[in-house]
Order: structure tokens, then sequence, then C-alpha cells
């Protein structure tokens, strides 16, 4: 007869589905397969399904023999989903075009006359970089990045893309603006070089995670430097990434001297330290090896 397998709605108590003839070693993953069947709304992606109401979700891979199931899981609505790469590239995009519009066009915002004023230096400068990190972010998610979960709710692209392309908007608004006053050559350098090598430092993380995960797989493993100076910094925090995401947009506001890209900064390191404290803790629950001296995102104290 094989197993049966009663799935209640966790919020309303209602009964959705009741799959049976379940083989004994069926996963997660063919209960949600069986529940598509009798619910095509409710594809695959859109299900999360755990032991308790309360609970925890289901990995995809795990056997109902393994999971002491008494014959009930609970279902989740996640909701309407997409791509985490079509997500990625949209919220990206935006401040691309966004703040070359100010840049290129300055007339447009401004008014008639406002291109006609000499352009300094540092704003040619911070036009070049904040080019370069979103194009490099679209290039990274198209060609780097191996994604847990394939895709997210679609809400999400709504929230990602004003965030992203309402900050790029009152960055380039105030750099790119005629009356803009530059601050001088030496903090103008100094920072431009701090901001190049903090991304080839992210970019050099976002290999390092590449290379960890094999193609096609979900594995896990304790991420450690490798060849590259720049992935040393692994042996202080979990999320190096985010540690250099975040000195990539101090020194870029230190460049630019302006308070919407400190701003934005600001707002951004407070995000990545939920999202990295957040890995740090699975990752000392998950590795019993994993290396105690590390903090989250920045070394020794966070």
């Amino acid at each position: 007869m094989g197993l049966s397998v009663e799935v209640e709605d966790a919020r309303s108590g209602k009964i959705i589905a009741n799959v049976d003839r379940l083989q004994s070693h069926a996963t997660i993953a063919d209960v949600k397969a069986r529940i598509a069947e009798k619910h095509s709304k409710y594809y695959v992606e859109r299900q999360s399904l755990r032991l308790e109401a309360k609970g925890k979700a289901l990995k995809d891979s795990e056997q109902l023999q393994n999971l002491g199931i008494d014959g009930k899981l609970y279902f989740k609505d996640l909701g309407p989903q997409i791509g985490w790469g079509t997500v990625f590239v949209a919220e990206y995009a935006g401040p691309l075009f966004i703040y070359l519009l100010f840049y290129l066009r300055p007339e447009i915002v401004y008014g008639a006359g406002a291109g006609d004023k000499p352009m300094e230096p540092v704003v040619k400068y911070a036009a070049a970089c904040h080019s370069f990190h979103y194009a490099k972010r679209i290039l990274e998610t198209i060609f780097v990045h191996r994604f847990s979960n394939s895709t997210m709710p679609i809400r999400n692209l709504f929230k990602n893309c004003t965030y992203y392309w309402g900050f790029a908007a009152f960055m380039a608004y105030f750099i790119n603006h005629p009356l803009y006053t530059a601050p001088c050559v030496q903090q103008t350098k100094f920072a431009l070089i701090a901001f190049l090598i903090c991304e080839f430092g992210n970019f050099s993380i976002h290999i390092l995670l590449k290379n960890l995960r094999p193609p096609g797989t979900r594995d896990r493993k304790i991420p450690m430097p490798d060849a590259n100076p720049m992935t040393l910094l692994y042996n202080f925090v979990s999320c190096p990434n985010y540690t250099y995401e975040v000195g990539a947009w101090l020194s870029f506001g230190i460049m630019t001297q302006c308070l919407a890209v400190m701003i934005f900064m600001i707002c951004g390191f407070g995000q990545m330290t939920v999202w990295a404290q957040g890995k740090h803790r699975r990752y000392k629950s998950e590795f019993k090896a994993y290396p105690r001296r590390r903090t989250a995102i920045i070394p020794y104290i966070l």
C-alpha cells in the first residue's frame, strides 16, 4: 500500500490533499509533486511543508521515513514565485540606467543648461564606479551565483527594485547636480583605490563560493581561504562578501563626499548584518568544526 500523508493548511486548518501510495523512500519533493498534481495553483516552488503548523520548512531531499511523520504534514502557501536570477537582474539593471540618465542627460533632470558646466573628475569617477558595480552584479548573477532556491516570492521584485532604483536616483541627483562640490583630490584618489580593492575582494569571495558548490548540487561546506589573498578575510568573518560590499560603498561615499551614499551604505550594512548573522548561526550549528574566532561581518566586533 505504501505510505499515506494527510496535508493540512497551516493557516486555515483545512485538508488540501491526501497523498497515498508513497514509496518508503519517498521525499518531501515527492509529496510536493503530488500536491501540485491535485492543485495546479500550488506548483512545487510555491509550497512549504513542515511537521508542525508553525515549524520549520522541511528540505525537499528529506525522506518521510526518517522524519517520524505521524501521517500528517502542514502546508504553507509561499505565494506566487519568480526566479532569483530574474529578480537580481531587474533590481541591478535599474540603478545602472537610472544613474547614467542623471550623468549623461543632466538637462532632463536639472533643466536647460545643466550640462554646460565643466564636470568635476570625481563625478566621472563616480559614474564609472557605480556603473561598474552594477554591471558586475548583473554578470555575477548570470555567470557566477548558484542559488540554494530557484525562486523567491514575486513581491520581493517590487520591494527590491523600489529600494535599489530609489537609492540610485537619490545618489545620482546630488552627485551629478550642477552645484555639486567635489572633495579634495587626495581624498578622491584614496577612496577610489579602496573602492576598487573592495570590489575585487567581493568578486573573489563570489568565485570561491561558486567553486565550493558543484553544479547542480546543494552541498554545503565550510568556506575557507584559497590561493587568492583577498579571500584571507575568511579567517575572521563568515560573510566577507558582505564586508567587502560595505567597504565598497563606504569608499564610494568618501570619494564623493555625498550624504545620500552614506545613508544607502548604512541601510545596506544593517540588512547585510542581519543576513550575515543568520548565516553565521547556521554555519556554527551545521558544522561542529566551524572556526570559533570568526564573527559574522566585522572582524572581532560583529
